[in-house]
């Protein structure tokens, strides 16, 4: 009986093991992955304070050719982007008005992440 709680119990161990070690590969069978960006965006009840924030600052608006869209890359030079204040939430993007809209910037790539209408 002894033998046979510790076979099962090498058998359990054998074959738990190799799962347990394996490295999570970032790939889910089943299901789209989910995209995490660099940092969180302005609170929805943040929003309006945050336009007049813009406003009050008198950013200047840069004007490009292109439709501003979440996943557009904004030219390399040209574009002044502009600290977020942490009264409205600590995130690691930029801001910056294009083509009269504010939108949020991820600094390295230039790449829009939200648009806040």
């Amino acid at each position: 009986m002894r033998n046979r709680i510790l076979a099962l119990a090498a058998l359990g161990v054998a074959l738990g093991a190799p799962i347990a070690a394996q490295p999570q590969t970032g790939i889910t069978v089943g299901r789209a992955p989910v995209v995490v960006d660099g940092g969180p965006t302005i609170a929805v009840e943040q929003r309006p304070a945050f336009r007049d924030y813009v406003v009050e600052q008198r950013v200047p608006a840069f004007r490009i050719p292109d439709r501003v869209v979440v996943g557009a890359t904004l030219p390399e030079s040209g574009v002044t982007y502009y600290d977020v204040p942490q009264r409205f939430g600590a995130t690691t993007y930029r801001y910056t008005v294009v083509n009269g809209e504010t939108v949020l910037v991820e600094p390295r790539s230039r790449r829009i992440v939200e648009v806040l209408d």
